[in-house]
């Protein structure tokens, strides 16, 4: 999976809000040092991949500090205050790193590192039905597009570009907790939410920054994590609509539709994706990290999910280059060359932009 807060693992201790869809979360983060039994420690929220059935587990909510009574945690008939007993996973917005390890295809579910040589063996030749067959059609001209990434040892460039972004976040948490003159039982994280809260996973949704009240004390507030690993050139940009810029939040899911023939200027007026985007289109001008002149990471996360799980990506896009009114369906996304000019609409949203005058592209 591409790099998430949930690797180095967050504990929730305190949500408040005045309106359902305005949250802020703060947490704690775990020590790295212990970053493997903190991988073994059991998550609050966690999804069955057989029955995708997501399930949580929580105590009690605090009061002033302390497991509040029945009275106290017991908001009213349909509401109670709880403490998520366990990990919380947090996905970042609008970025997507190379992954560290994924599932290995086969009949059995098993996670490889991506630098073991099975990785090298079967991309060279993804679509071959050796290990399990292709449940789509596959077009000629997208065979074409993944085939020219998967030259040269994919699996362990795509490792090494994981690695990079793994040690790339911890060091920016390092200096963070460095510059606020905290340690690991003081720092915490600002967690600002996308449109939809959680995704399937049971991982929240959210723009990451340390936890500073005061914008410029001790220093100015940098960008979020997600804006400095796409300016380092340490993630690909991966813009998921409705999750785009959580300070600008629309009020609905209807009022979040793009308007028809307007993709381009939204993206020049919103001030977050145009930003990402600059910094992808510098990163990748100055050859830094992924976009690296000798050893770039070709496959984008997204593709190597595709061609791991033997199917095609199941979101549509949107040409951010372009006031358009056309849907491109999710066999040509490569259509749209730079991952920074697409926005993913998920198949189940579709028909909310059809019904505002988007058109699906043949």
């Amino acid at each position: 999976m591409s790099l998430r807060v949930s690797q180095t693992t967050l504990t929730a201790y305190s949500c408040h809000t005045s309106h359902p869809q305005s949250k802020t979360l703060v947490a704690h983060a775990i020590d790295h040092t212990v970053i493997l039994k903190a991988r073994m420690m059991p998550k609050a929220i966690f999804t069955n991949s057989t029955t995708n059935h997501t399930t949580g587990i929580g105590t009690p909510g605090l009061y002033r500090g302390q497991p509040g009574t029945v009275l106290q945690h017991v908001h009213d008939g349909d509401t109670l205050n709880v403490v998520a007993k366990g990990n919380i996973g947090v996905r970042f917005l609008g970025i997507d790193t190379p992954e560290v390890s994924f599932a290995y295809p086969g009949p059995k579910l098993n996670f490889v590192d991506m630098d073991d040589a099975r990785w090298n063996q079967f991309l060279s030749d993804p679509f071959s039905d050796k290990v399990l067959p292709f449940k789509d059609q596959v077009s000629s001209s997208l065979k074409q597009f993944l085939l020219a990434k998967v030259a040269n040892q994919p699996g362990t460039i795509h490792h090494q570009h994981a690695e990079a972004a793994t040690t790339g976040l911890r060091s920016m948490i390092t200096s963070d907790m460095r510059i606020m003159g905290q340690d690991i039982s003081e720092f915490g994280y600002y967690l600002s939410f996308g449109f939809e809260i959680m995704d399937g996973y049971g991982r929240f949704l959210c723009m990451v920054n340390r936890k500073q009240p005061d914008r410029n004390v001790p220093t100015p507030r940098p960008p979020t994590y997600n804006r400095r690993m796409l300016e380092k050139g340490l993630a690909f940009p991966y813009f998921i609509w409705p999750n785009i810029n959580p300070w600008d939040r629309p009020t609905s899911i209807i009022s979040a539709v793009v308007p028809v023939g307007s993709a381009k200027d939204m993206a020049e007026a919103d001030q977050e994706l145009k930003t990402a985007r600059q910094h992808v289109k510098a990163a990748r001008a100055n050859h830094q990290g992924i976009f690296d002149a000798t050893t770039p990471c070709l496959l984008e996360p997204f593709e190597l999910r595709a061609i791991a799980r033997r199917s095609l990506p199941s979101r549509y896009v949107i040409d951010l280059t372009q006031n358009s009114d056309q849907l491109i369906p999710p066999a040509m996304y490569h259509t749209v060359p730079n991952s920074e000019d697409r926005l993913w609409i998920p198949p189940e949203y579709v028909p909310l932009f059809v019904q505002k005058g988007w058109k699906v592209a043949k």
